[in-house]
């Protein structure tokens, strides 16, 4: 699934080729990906003559900026946006279709189809699900250490998970946290409110760096993702933990193991990211001690 690195690009992708751009009419060939009520003749009708003002993300979901409308799209697996001559012969798969008056279309191809298209009055869609209840966004300057702290430093969670969950931070996902976690050295086992002040800095400031690295490298490519322009990124060549099971750490040397955590496989360095700290230990020696009168 794109992660935010990967929306990002293609949210920048969209800018350049649909912003300004006016819907002459829409087609939809699959019409569970369209959520909203008299879907799809609907969705298609108040879409008619509406331009295409600006391109937004929010967390993993896109969102399109239209005269009085918000499109919330969502790419989950394989989803991908193209622009393309209206003569131009459709590709398998292509289940929604934007057609400008300028004669070009935008298309939505989905292999997996699991994508999907919320549509809204402006001003409803950020208080309406899907993202009513996402959390902080980690490239936004709100995403202090201390926000990052106050929303994940009391809680019993285990870290990669909790990081994983949108509606503590969003655009997060299993490639990113895995980075994320090797790169602070912390153990994607230990619980929130094990992690000290320092690691707690440490991982809000590798979260930041490694999402803002991949941005600029156009996300990672791990499967079927490009850009709105068919472009692979190339973070991929940059992981350090994510994918790289018995291969030598970049630290130590040692091989990096892969287990599986809340469902997810995940890719650590025991070695580098002990689940149990020097601290821990330390700590547990101080209160297992016994008490004299």
């Amino acid at each position: 699934m794109p992660e935010l690195p990967e929306v990002e690009t293609v949210k920048r992708t969209l800018q350049m080729l649909v912003k300004g751009k006016t819907i002459a009419s829409v087609s939809v060939e699959l019409p569970r990906i369209i959520r909203l009520p008299g879907e799809p003749e609907e969705f298609a009708r108040l879409l008619e003559g509406q331009t295409i003002r600006d391109v937004e993300r929010r967390g993993k979901f896109l969102r399109f900026l239209l005269d009085d409308m918000v499109l919330v799209s969502h790419l989950r697996m394989e989803g991908r946006y193209g622009v393309y001559p209206a003569e131009a012969p459709r590709e398998l798969h292509t289940h929604v279709l934007f057609h400008f008056t300028d004669g070009t279309d935008l298309r939505y191809k989905d292999v997996r189809q699991f994508g999907t298209m919320h549509l809204f009055r402006t001003g409803e869609d950020l208080v309406s699900p899907p993202l009513h209840k996402l959390g902080l966004e980690p490239l936004d300057p709100a995403f202090t250490l201390a926000a990052f702290t106050a929303r994940i430093a009391s809680r019993s969670t285990k870290i990669k998970p909790l990081l994983l969950n949108q509606e503590v931070i969003v655009g997060i996902g299993n490639i990113y946290a895995d980075e994320a976690l090797y790169t602070a050295g912390i153990h994607p086992a230990r619980t929130a409110d094990s992690l000290s002040p320092a690691e707690l800095k440490r991982l809000h400031r590798a979260i930041v760096d490694t999402l803002a690295d991949s941005v600029l490298a156009g996300g990672s490519s791990i499967k079927s993702y490009v850009n709105g322009q068919g472009e692979m990124g190339m973070f991929q060549h940059q992981l350090k933990a994510y994918g790289r099971k018995n291969e030598p750490c970049g630290h130590c040397g040692r091989p990096i193991e892969k287990t599986v955590l809340a469902g997810r496989g995940t890719h650590f360095c025991p070695h580098c990211q002990p689940e149990v700290t020097r601290r821990m230990k330390k700590l547990r020696r101080t209160t297992s001690r016994p008490t004299t009168d």
